[in-house]
């Protein structure tokens, strides 16, 4: 095992740990100061039994869906275009001069006419601060999902900046879907260090970060969500790599816009 998958491990211990309230109290309030938290949609600080409790914080506003295709998170853009070939493989920025293979991302959760007439990408990095539920960006069906084993690599911006390749390095979890417009797109949850799980409601037995973990998929029948559902959480920060094929999404956004989940990052074509 990695140093950052144990460190991981090991955080994860700590962040669940309820200690007596006032120390809670104490270790919650000063973690949203540092990370200066805007808790204005959520409960209070105090209100939270551990760490992980008020990492994997849950709205208590509704937030309003704008037309389109909207966000699947909180998080900023790291980096969005089109992917392009080489050697017969689809590439896409990670950011600025470091790329990542598609391919390699989403292991065996496609198939080669799903990709031949290109593909767009968005990566969206959630940062400590960030609310960390995830949701669908539309009305989907999930077809598929592929777990990959990895190490647990920050994936901030100074990571990416050093280690190349860097999401397809890590642990993560794939998703397949089809959207209500009926093209297909992927939504890549990639783990970082420091984060314990990422928990999909839909599907428990999907394990990560787990002792003994291999690599496994699971494809599903008649598993629909409707546009803004959610689907689970990270446990502390991460990314989300959104692909879909060319030519069904115009994206809106540019790199380092800052991202809420239900605002529109593209119009259907």
């Amino acid at each position: 095992m990695s140093c950052s998958n144990q460190s991981s491990k090991l955080f994860g211990l700590i962040a669940g740990f309820k200690f007596f309230k006032p120390l809670q109290n104490f270790i919650n309030e000063n973690y949203v100061r540092y990370f200066k938290i805007d808790m204005s949609e959520f409960k209070a600080p105090s209100e939270y039994e551990s760490l992980n409790a008020l990492f994997t914080r849950s709205l208590q506003k509704t937030r309003e869906f704008e037309s389109g295709f909207i966000s699947p998170s909180d998080g900023r853009v790291f980096q969005s275009g089109q992917a392009f070939l080489a050697e017969d493989e689809y590439f896409a920025f990670s950011i600025k001069g470091h790329t990542y293979s598609v391919e390699e991302l989403l292991k065996e959760n496609f198939e080669k006419n799903e990709t031949q007439n290109g593909l767009d990408y968005v990566n969206i990095y959630l940062s400590p601060k960030d609310y960390h539920r995830y949701h669908a960006p539309c009305d989907l069906e999930i077809l598929k999902a592929v777990y990959t084993r990895g190490s647990l690599y920050s994936v901030n911006q100074k990571h990416l900046e050093k280690i190349s390749n860097l999401y397809t390095k890590n642990e993560r979890v794939s998703l397949k879907c089809k959207s209500e417009k009926g093209f297909i797109f992927w939504l890549v949850f990639v783990g970082a260090q420091n984060v314990g799980k990422m928990r999909f409601h839909f599907d428990e037995s999907i394990k990560t970060n787990a002792e003994n973990s291999h690599n496994f998929s699971r494809v599903y029948e008649n598993l629909k969500f409707k546009k803004g559902e959610e689907l689970g959480y990270f446990e502390l920060g991460s990314t989300i790599v959104l692909i879909s094929q060319k030519g069904h999404l115009n994206f809106n956004i540019k790199n380092t816009d800052e991202l809420k989940f239900g605002s529109k990052i593209a119009d259907f074509i």
